[in-house]
């Protein structure tokens, strides 16, 4: 059990993915992505494992949840600042979790 102040810690913000790529360098199957969070964030990169659900294509324009206050990440030639959030589905599979109906970007999850 955490309590929380501890939960409070995670900040967790709703963003727009406004250009997304192929990450052939990665061990796995993977997406770049660069996702705006508005205004005090701004624009921040990333990289998922969503390749089973997801195109490049498709993923622009789109709005997702991510982590954004944990440090960045190095993954190979990338630097990851976010953390996006998923789902696995019934195969293991990410699926990404996104608002049901568009919201202000940099949104904070309560």
């Amino acid at each position: 059990m955490i309590s929380f102040d501890d939960f409070l810690k995670v900040d967790i913000r709703v963003g727009t993915v406004t250009r997304a790529e192929p990450f052939p360098e990665a061990r796995k199957p993977a997406i770049k992505m660069w996702i705006d969070f508005g205004g005090e964030l701004g624009e921040r990169k990333t990289s998922a494992q969503v390749t089973a659900h997801y195109t490049p294509e498709a993923l622009v324009g789109r709005q997702v949840l991510a982590v954004v206050n944990f440090p960045p990440r190095q993954i190979g030639p990338f630097m990851s600042e976010v953390l996006v959030l998923g789902l696995p589905d019934a195969e293991g599979e990410i699926v990404l979790l996104s608002p049901d109906q568009p919201v202000p970007d940099g949104g904070r999850m309560h």
